[in-house]
């Protein structure tokens, strides 16, 4: 049965069973795509690590993504990803899952990040298609399977083609999503009709889950369980609270708050992911506004919005959260 004849499937976190000798794990609600803090100096700020982890907790994060896109990933070395990983499952201690992006451009290198973050702790790998080098649909189904195989632990796809130059297209998810192993996957592409095919996908244990923020709210409300989100690490409770109510039928309420973080949606793509969230996190006290080249700071002619931006989600935080 798909999920077009259940649009209101959403099942909550659940993880911990074992089955096929690895962990079983559903993701629905509101996932924060965490932003990696650094000091000034350059090394992992591992204090402000640990205040971003429990804020998202309080705020009814259902799962946390470590070292993906958001998270400055390609900047991290080995020892580094390894120490960000194990310091999240140390500090959220099984309240909520813990993913860890673990793809790269080739099939081996993929298989080791994965087998790297899986020796850390984490429930589940968020595997992207492999960046830059463009391989075909039937690529990508060997490329997947390859990870599943030699990987220990649940995996979620990742389509982002924006970012990767690659789009790994709906009847390709439907043929890997009937590995054991495969357990979600995070569509970035907000195009109702890809959404429309994505529905049609059998529901059984397999998490659909937005990558996109404008259009998460309309995603979840047509069937979607959740949304891995940027907008979290700056509004969690908000954004919990929207992921929530759209996925309990109250689409009133939740195309309410969504208006409402609308703003908030546009100013976080004034520049390239996560510039602007990293500066709103320092405007609240939350992380130093520290990112590691090629990436640079906020351009300055952004200050007078960034400050507006970060008085408009207190307020909002302590109306919805």
């Amino acid at each position: 049965m798909s999920r077009a004849e259940h649009p209101q499937y959403h099942a909550p976190a659940q993880f911990g069973a074992t089955a096929h000798g690895f962990r079983l794990l559903h993701l629905s609600g509101s996932i924060t795509a965490l932003v990696t803090p650094f000091t000034p100096d350059g090394r992992l700020d591992i204090d402000a690590w640990h205040r971003l982890l429990e804020r998202q907790i309080a705020g009814g994060t259902s799962a946390l993504v470590v070292a993906g896109s958001t998270g400055e990933a390609a900047m991290l070395d080995a020892d580094e990803y390894a120490t960000l990983i194990r310091e999240a499952v140390t500090v959220v201690n099984g309240r909520v899952p813990v993913l860890a992006g673990s793809g790269a451009s080739g099939t081996a290198a993929t298989i080791r990040l994965t087998q790297l973050a899986t020796e850390q702790g984490i429930d589940a790998a968020l595997v992207v298609t492999p960046p830059y080098v463009r391989p075909t649909q039937s690529g990508l189904v060997a490329h997947f399977h390859a990870v599943a195989e030699q990987c220990d632990v649940p995996l979620v796809l990742y389509n982002v083609p924006g970012r990767t130059g690659i789009d790994m297209k709906p009847g390709t998810v439907a043929e890997l999503i009937a590995h054991p192993r495969i357990v979600g996957l995070k569509e970035a592409v907000g195009d109702p009709d890809r959404w429309a095919a994505l529905y049609q996908l059998p529901g059984d244990g397999f998490s659909l889950l937005s990558g996109d923020d404008p259009t998460a709210c309309r995603s979840i409300i047509d069937g979607a369980d959740g949304c891995i989100s940027v907008a979290s690490n700056i509004v969690p409770g908000t954004f919990s609270r929207l992921c929530a109510a759209a996925a309990t039928g109250e689409s009133e309420l939740a195309n309410s708050i969504d208006g409402e973080l609308a703003a908030l949606y546009a100013f976080l793509g004034v520049e390239p992911n996560p510039i602007p969230a990293k500066a709103l996190l320092s405007a609240m006290s939350l992380c130093a506004d520290e990112l590691r080249l090629p990436l640079q700071p906020l351009s300055g002619k952004y200050d007078g919005a960034l400050a507006e931006m970060a008085a408009r989600v207190a307020q909002l935080e302590s109306t919805f959260a």
